[in-house]
């Protein structure tokens, strides 16, 4: 009995040849396309698994891009964005946002201070070592505040502004730029007693403060 086997199937038939014998060319055909086709397959797989691995790379490099400078004061605008208010706890930001055209580093501890309300103190919270952020071509970061506002009126103080320095005070060029930025401050009143007296600030955040 000559032996036979099974080499592929076409349009739902089996084709046989016997043992040793070279398949026929329409079954070599087929089986060649079948290897284009897993070929194929597997470089789409492979290109879009390293897409997808270029898009993340690409977004890491530009959070910490080493080619970028320190931001001076008129590289980004600056602003207060009310957060909303409740059991006498305020929540505000100092928002920072990249002129057009500009690209930069800001620090990821804010220097942050006060103007006016001598009894109110800043409490920065943020670690030394918080993270760099790029903003540019509009976007922003910004640092959360955080106070209370339940003392009576003789336990309480109302800054006159907000003030932050930006992490340099000249440009590429060497020519000096003023880096200190001010706010008007515009949410009232602040506890200025023994038991709460501060504007507590987070580290820098990338992307626009929340707004209540």
């Amino acid at each position: 009995m000559i032996a036979q086997r099974a080499i592929g199937i076409r349009a739902g038939t089996s084709y046989l040849v016997k043992a040793g014998a070279e398949p026929p060319e329409n079954a070599r055909g087929d089986e060649n396309m079948k290897n284009i086709r897993r070929i194929a397959i597997a470089v789409a797989v492979a290109g879009g698994a390293a897409a997808a691995f270029a898009g993340t790379a690409a977004a890491t490099t530009a959070s910490t891009d080493s080619s970028a400078l320190p931001c001076t004061a008129n590289q980004f605008s600056t602003k207060l964005v009310y957060g909303g208010a409740g059991a006498g706890q305020r929540q505000a930001a100092l928002q920072f946002t990249a002129n057009q055209g500009e690209r930069c580093v800001l620090s990821g501890r804010a220097d942050v201070n006060l103007v006016g309300a001598h009894d109110v103190l800043v409490n920065n919270e943020a670690r030394a070592d918080a993270p760099p952020v790029l903003i540019a071509n509009g976007s922003s970061a910004y640092v959360p505040l955080h106070w209370t506002a339940i003392g009576a009126d003789d336990e309480q103080q109302t800054p006159n502004a907000v003030t932050m320095t930006a992490p340099a005070d000249s440009n590429p060029h060497g020519d000096p730029i003023d880096p200190n930025v001010t706010v008007d401050w515009t949410f009232g009143a602040v506890d200025a007693n023994a038991d709460s007296h501060t504007i507590d600030v987070g580290a820098l955040t990338a992307g626009e403060a929340p707004a209540a």
